[in-house]
């Protein structure tokens, strides 16, 4: 084996994981943005989740900042040295990092240090088996935490909201995929695929999920039942009325791919694995001589590109009435905020601060590094870049999912007089309240969407808390033409309360027997 060569393979896979969407995902995309209906907020953010997918394509950038926790099932012919193959791969995600093809997401759990090259204990995840075949299948997902984070298992028999008792039969299985659904809301950046595992103890039915997602999205169940229980998932799932991020609309679920495995008599699990729109999967197939990739997996079918389709829209807008934009530049006062209400779409110039689940914590516990008062913090972890003059420079900045900074935000936003702050998938009724009572605004900003919002950071004027990493710190950053949709407001409004009312009452539909 030539491990050079097989270094630089492994490097392609994950700069083009990161930044280009494989076939398969780009279909489904599509086809969602032709059910959707115009002039909607779902409508507009599949606008520019398209345009974000191209942005990536023709920069070579993340389609998404969080770029995950690199997962890698490879299959290797006897005789093969795993040992050397993983040393090629951690290399490989060390110089992709330093590119900013991947930004640093490996963090020790226990002092929060962030190794700044994406290694660490266990870091990235590598599994092997082996096949008595020539060549080795290589396949890498790229799963971020937003998603991640709305992974559920259940343990049959249950209740479920709005569903009454599950119980262990494929109906009862039934019963937790659509809840998965469900609780998911916006939060993981739908609309998203899910992977699904039956059986197993609770860590194998986790990894059976998971496995799932490594399927492509276009092909058919061979196991009969689990073939109807996905066309039965992917008609009535899109009937929650969740739709993209969560703003409610026609398509909520993009892809439903299920396997089962055995169990003992005392367990009965159901584990799901919830994917984000930004699908980053891909595969190789590498010769086991000569390091080199032999074949690229997941690219059948014609490649979806969103350019022409993108102008056409463009076109289109200048020609007809736009909706009304607010525009908001910092400091901004309450007047301002209580001006504005849910659904309304906003266009921010000016200044903004990054601010994610360290700089809370910090805010929280002393005093503010730069006047916040007037100001507006996005819940964002960049990948940033430095050149060789010292300047940083913006790679990716999507939102990240705001929901966990909900102990901390009410309480920074009255302590030091912020005014919007911008994330994704909304906050809970701390917030909310906190909102009404001080004049400020939540911003929803569309998840996944790192080229698009990146495209509006004009410069990086400065950092502040650079020892939490990167992704943690206080980024001061100028900006022009960046949108979000106003999603919660300081009138006590909140679409994401409202979204969630709706669709537990529609969920509440497929409480009978179906199976």
């Amino acid at each position: 084996m030539n491990l050079e060569k097989f270094q630089e393979s492994m490097y392609k896979l994950i700069v083009e994981t990161s930044t280009n969407l494989p076939k398969d995902v780009r279909r489904a995309v599509k086809a969602a943005k032709e059910n959707e209906s115009a002039g909607t907020r779902a409508a507009m953010s599949l606008a520019t989740i398209t345009n974000n997918i191209q942005m990536a394509d023709e920069n070579v950038s993340p389609i998404c900042q969080d770029t995950g926790l690199p997962t890698f099932k490879i299959k290797t012919p006897v005789g093969v040295n795993q040992i050397e193959l993983k040393k090629a791969i951690q290399k490989a995600i060390a110089l992709a990092t330093k590119d900013g093809k991947l930004r640093p997401n490996s963090v020790d759990s226990l002092t929060g240090e962030n190794s700044g090259d994406n290694l660490g204990a266990g870091v990235p995840v590598v599994k092997f088996e082996q096949w008595e075949k020539d060549d080795i299948d290589v396949r890498l997902i790229l799963k971020g935490g937003g998603c991640e984070n709305k992974n559920i298992q259940y343990s049959l028999p249950c209740e479920l909201e709005g569903l009454g008792r599950a119980g262990r039969d494929l109906d009862g299985i039934r019963k937790c995929i659509m809840h998965s659904v469900y609780q998911a809301q916006g939060q993981g950046c739908s609309a998203g695929f899910i992977g699904v595992g039956i059986g197993g103890d609770r860590s194998s039915g986790y990894d059976l999920a998971k496995e799932q997602l490594f399927r492509s999205n276009d092909d058919v169940n061979p196991h009969e039942d689990l073939r109807k229980l996905e066309e039965y998932v992917m008609e009535n799932a899109n009937k929650l009325g969740i739709g993209t991020m969560g703003f409610g609309g026609e398509t909520t679920l993009l892809g439903c791919k299920i396997g089962v495995m055995n169990r003992i008599p005392a367990s009965f699990f159901v584990s799901v694995a919830y994917n984000c729109w930004a699908f980053r999967r891909l595969g190789v197939k590498v010769n086991a001589e000569t390091g080199e990739i032999n074949e690229w997996l997941y690219q059948d079918g014609d490649k979806i590109s969103f350019a022409e389709e993108t102008a056409r829209e463009q076109a289109a807008a200048t020609s007809e009435s736009e909706p009304k934009v607010v525009t908001l530049k910092a400091p901004i006062s309450e007047e301002q905020i209580r001006e504005l209400k849910v659904g309304d779409v906003v266009r921010i110039d000016g200044r903004m601060f990054t601010g994610r689940d360290a700089i809370h914590k910090y805010l929280s516990e002393n005093d503010a590094p730069v006047d916040l008062n007037g100001q507006i913090i996005y819940h964002c972890g960049p990948v940033m870049l430095k050149d060789d003059e010292g300047n940083w420079h913006v790679k990716a900045a999507g939102p990240t999912t705001s929901i966990r900074e909900e102990p901390y935000q009410g309480d920074i936003m009255k302590k030091f007089g912020i005014r919007a702050v911008i994330g994704k998938g909304g906050m809970g009724p701390k917030t909310l309240a906190a909102l009404k009572e001080h004049g400020g605004v939540y911003l929803n900003a569309i998840g996944g969407a790192a080229q698009y919002y990146a495209d509006c950071i004009k410069s990086v004027d400065g950092v502040d808390i650079m020892q939490f990493g990167i992704p943690e710190a206080m980024w001061h950053l100028t900006v022009e033409g960046f949108t979000a949709v106003v999603t919660m407001d300081a009138h006590g409004n909140s679409l994401h309360e409202d979204v969630d009312k709706s669709s537990l009452e529609k969920l509440a539909q497929f409480k009978d027997r179906v199976f």
